[in-house]
């Protein structure tokens, strides 16, 4: 195939400088001796560290310039070469070339793993960003492929030839055959991750290697499915994994990899209307976040987590805005984050949990949302959601025909017509709650709507009180439903005029007093201290010396 000459990574390496030799021999020998505390340091220090120096703005050497380094050592030549696209995907816009050639040597990579006999032992941190990084670059292609604006026709037609090179299908079977070669989901299923948790993902006498592709390829899946707006088939992909067991998840040590896990289930549970799980596990995460982040400060991935922190509480807002029930489920430190991040004036729709923990997060925005305003809706789930991408590759022979906006727009519009569907009932549920009891003509007459609408409406508000939420076992997408009301109500007819009247019975959750109690008494206790603190003495002036 003819590719372009100017890809950045063909530049001339006749020169390697001497601590990057260095470094290619030093972690050869380390990978060779199975040491996992010095593999770790050289892959999380030593490389960023001189990617920083050396490679700022271009590629590491080809694998070529280091083969004898290393006794032109198949295996290590294509852990080597893994290394060097990702630096390459992270410093430069990869070509058409680079992308095939990356997804090449994935296949050799895992190819190797999957039918050799691999003894060798890798940190898990590497493993997992393996598995991310494969699945970045197979979102990348397909994004890039739907770019056709600004292709020549030479590009288009090799595109064309390139209908093999990262194909969804190719990369779930590669997910799927890891998964089934490791055994994992035997191993989940016999103690749900004890054993794999309480030795760190490194079982003495074995290698690592198979066993935590497996694991981590089950995250993997749940990504792509939800990527192409397949929700239900990606939560149905983490079993045996349990979500809400975290104490046996391995995932919780390593950060990339947690996030990833309730970013996603978070998400699929939002698109399949599951708000209740979708807050649990957005909770889960936001907390854990909470917890961690101070512990990546100086990580390269500080950004990429307080980025990801920032879309997850978009999230919440539209699960809040969609199931105000979510809002007693949440940590504290959850709320009174939230309370950095929403609005004031919102008293009048939520209670007391909810004005402290939404209060200054998004201005005035929730509120709106609980009136049923789309555009605000429309505006977090831009922001909140992923890069969606389409399973199969465009109509290469009329480029006008679909645009790389394509996917968004189709999940948006599913997101945004759950939103349409009880948009408008929040005005109604705020005329019942001024009522124990009102006839329909009257509810119809304040609505300013007939009474068939009404009766529609009022259909509507009751499915949307009940949830589907998980109760128990592995399968993530099993549940039962359960009311998330704050109010419930019935049509009954009155005896004595024959008119038939909604009668509203009070299902509000009771709040916690205690904790209400508590936080409003330290806060008193506070504000008493500093009443009562002695004043500051003013420092004397200085008298002058004469």
């Amino acid at each position: 195939m003819a590719f372009r000459d100017y890809d950045p990574y063909e530049r001339d390496y006749g020169i390697v400088p001497d601590i990057v030799k260095q470094f290619v021999v030093y972690l050869y020998r380390h990978i060779r001796e199975r040491n996992i505390p010095e593999i770790e340091s050289m892959y999380e220090v030593s490389f960023p560290k001189l990617s920083d120096r050396y490679f700022k703005q271009g590629p590491w050497p080809p694998v070529d310039a280091i083969s004898d380094l290393v006794d032109q050592d198949h295996v290590f030549c294509l852990l080597y070469k893994e290394l060097y696209f990702r630096h390459l995907y992270a410093k430069t816009q990869p070509s058409l070339r680079a992308r095939c050639e990356s997804w090449d040597n994935y296949c050799d990579l895992f190819g190797v793993i999957l039918h050799g006999n691999v003894n060798m032992l890798l940190p898990n941190s590497w493993l997992w960003a393996m598995v991310d990084e494969f699945l970045y670059q197979f979102q990348s292609f397909a994004q890039y492929r739907t770019k056709l604006a600004g292709k020549s026709a030479e590009e288009i037609e090799l595109l064309k030839k390139c209908d093999k090179v990262w194909n969804i299908l190719d990369v779930l079977n590669v997910l799927q055959a890891l998964i089934d070669k490791s055994d994992i989901v035997a191993e989940l299923s016999r103690d749900g991750g004890a054993e794999l948790a309480a030795h760190d993902g490194y079982i003495p006498g074995q290698s690592n290697v198979l066993r935590m592709l497996g694991y981590f390829s089950l995250v993997g899946q749940l990504r792509v499915h939800c990527l192409i707006g397949d929700y239900s088939t990606g939560l149905q992909s983490l079993f045996p994994l349990n979500l809400f067991e975290r104490g046996k998840l391995y995932t919780q040590l390593l950060s990339g990899c947690h996030i990833t896990l309730f970013y996603y289930s978070s998400f699929a549970y939002l698109m399949l209307q599951r708000y209740t799980d979708a807050g649990r596990c957005l909770n889960a995460i936001l907390s854990y976040i909470h917890r961690v982040k101070q512990l990546h400060a100086r990580n390269a991935a500080y950004d990429q987590i307080l980025k990801k922190n920032e879309q997850m509480y978009a999230l919440l807002a539209l699960v809040v805005g969609l199931c105000p029930a979510v809002q007693s489920t949440l940590d504290e430190h959850v709320l009174v984050a939230l309370k950095d991040k929403f609005g004031e004036k919102l008293q009048a729709t939520l209670g007391e949990r909810v004005l402290v923990a939404l209060k200054d997060k998004f201005g005035e925005k929730l509120q709106r949302m609980f009136r049923g305003d789309e555009g605000l809706f429309d505006e977090a789930f831009m922001y909140g959601c992923p890069k969606f991408i389409t399973a199969a590759p465009p109509a290469y022979d009329n480029p006008s025909a679909a645009g790389p906006q394509e996917a968004y727009l189709r999940q948006r519009s599913l997101f945004l017509r759950q939103v349409g569907g009880v948009s408008r009932l929040p005005l109604l549920k705020q005329y019942l709650l001024l009522y124990s009891s009102i006839s329909l003509p009257k509810l119809a007459g304040l609505l300013e709507t007939d009474e068939a609408t009404l009766r529609t409406a009022l259909a509507c508000l009751k499915k949307s009180n009940y949830c589907l939420q998980w109760d128990g076992g592995r399968d993530m997408t099993s549940g039962s439903f359960t009311s998330t009301a704050d109010i419930d109500f019935y049509i009954d007819v009155d005896t004595a005029t024959g008119a038939e009247l909604v009668m509203l019975s009070d299902n509000i959750t009771t709040r916690h007093q205690a904790e209400l109690l508590s936080r409003h008494i330290v806060k008193f206790e506070a504000i008493v201290r500093d009443l009562e603190a002695p004043p500051v003495a003013a420092a004397a002036p200085a008298q002058a010396a004469y």
